[in-house]
């Protein structure tokens, strides 16, 4: 199975390296520009962009997707690279841009998403911070099926953990990066065989 995959940071990394790792073939991956960062503010590949150097891939790094938008240019050429790769699916992690209509219907079995937060609770950005600023005695990763709302669609797995009493945002996210990355492997050698289900989430 081809794979696309788009994403940004450390989360989103751990899903790449543990789709390489399963033997998943991505002719593309995307991610956000290099942005300035330390104390020189030099600019600063993403930890996905440094995964997909290591290994070789072909990288894309828009600034925006909407063809009709700011950066269409970039949009455009993003277009022409996800054609060119024949993607059966599109993993996506953390990336931060939206997808257009475009982008969700291009591969044949759409794109799935891995989200830090147990849906419908703490759809959006940033779930693992305000999981643990509410004090949530659980949490967990949802992959679903991309939709055009946010983080609305259908959910194909969802495993779900405890937290301590003590929880902090980078133990929680250490423990929800490694588990997403499991959960997505599983998800793709599930929809391989035809074992996925999806389901609506609940109201």
């Amino acid at each position: 199975m081809k794979v696309v995959f788009a994403g940004t940071p450390e989360f989103a990394a751990q899903a790449l390296r543990a789709l390489l790792a399963a033997g998943f073939q991505v002719p593309l991956v995307l991610t956000q520009p290099d942005r300035p960062a330390g104390r020189g503010m030099k600019l600063q590949a993403s930890p996905v962009k440094q995964v997909a150097l290591e290994h070789g891939l072909a990288l894309a790094q828009p600034r925006g997707l909407r063809l009709d938008g700011r950066w269409a240019e970039d949009a455009a050429a993003a277009r022409e690279a996800l054609m060119a790769a024949h993607a059966q699916v599109m993993v996506v992690a953390a990336y931060g841009l939206i997808l257009p209509a475009w982008v969700l219907q291009m591969p044949m079995m759409g794109c799935l998403n891995i989200h830090a937060s147990l849906l419908p609770r703490w759809r959006g950005a940033a779930p693992i911070h305000r999981a643990v600023q509410a004090g949530d005695e659980r949490s967990g990763v949802t992959i679903m099926q991309m939709d055009e709302g946010l983080d609305t669609g259908p959910m194909l797995l969802k495993e779900d953990l405890c937290l301590a009493a003590e929880e902090t945002t980078a133990r929680l996210h250490d423990r929800l990066a490694a588990m997403g990355a499991r959960l997505i492997v599983e998800t793709l050698e599930l929809a391989a065989c035809g074992g996925l289900h999806p389901g609506p989430q609940p109201a």
